[in-house]
């Protein structure tokens, strides 16, 4: 698959061949599904907690006596049935995070980038590089070619006067091509990658 080539400047710099197993595959929802389910489970913190039996600040000294009160039978006060007692069965901290195979994360990152050149929201740049890193530079720059929510995708590293010139900008991401991955992919309207980065993508996933 030919797709054109651009410079930040909007000038043409050429084209490149798009491998079809890569970025020409019908994309299955039920496949992104799984993998943004995977992604967003492993970063959920699980710090959720609440106060047990065991936490509860009361004596364990047995409230009243057994019989002949006409009452319930109790032990302790820090029983989940009274106020102030611990929760019964509640969450504790844990990690949310589940298993799924290399292959099948890479078969994910493979429908989420067919999955832009389908829409028509994948964009070839030449490189990534500014002459300084001033942010209103390229935020001009962005602006005059029209894209919005962008996730800018460069080589093994990120130039680091883009980065410093893009930090501060709503809107705009920028991965280096090892941090590609499929939630953030399919979250942006724009999709953009150097050239190093698809060649280390094609490389990647090849």
């Amino acid at each position: 698959m030919k797709t054109d080539v651009i410079k930040l400047d909007t000038k043409k710099a050429g084209s490149i061949d798009l491998n079809d197993a890569i970025f020409g595959l019908e994309p299955r929802a039920d496949i992104l599904h799984r993998v943004v389910r995977y992604q967003l489970a492993k970063r959920q913190q699980g710090t959720h907690s609440v106060q047990t039996r065991s936490d509860s600040n009361y004596s364990t000294k047995k409230i009243y006596r057994q019989k002949g009160t006409g009452g319930a039978r109790h032990g302790a006060r820090s029983a989940p049935i009274f106020r102030g007692g611990g929760v019964y069965k509640g969450p504790t901290p844990r990690s949310h995070a589940h298993d799924l195979t290399k292959k099948f994360r890479a078969l994910g990152l493979k429908h989420a980038l067919s999955s832009k050149v389908g829409a028509g929201e994948l964009v070839i740049i030449e490189n990534a590089e500014v002459a300084d890193g001033k942010t209103n530079a390229l935020a001009n720059t962005i602006k005059a070619l029209g894209w919005t929510k962008v996730l800018l995708i460069d080589g093994a590293e990120v130039n680091e006067n883009f980065a410093r010139a893009a930090r501060n900008l709503d809107g705009v991401d920028v991965l280096p091509s090892m941090g590609a991955n499929v939630y953030d992919i399919l979250k942006s309207n724009t999709l953009v990658l150097t050239k190093a980065a698809v060649e280390a993508l094609e490389a990647r996933l090849s």
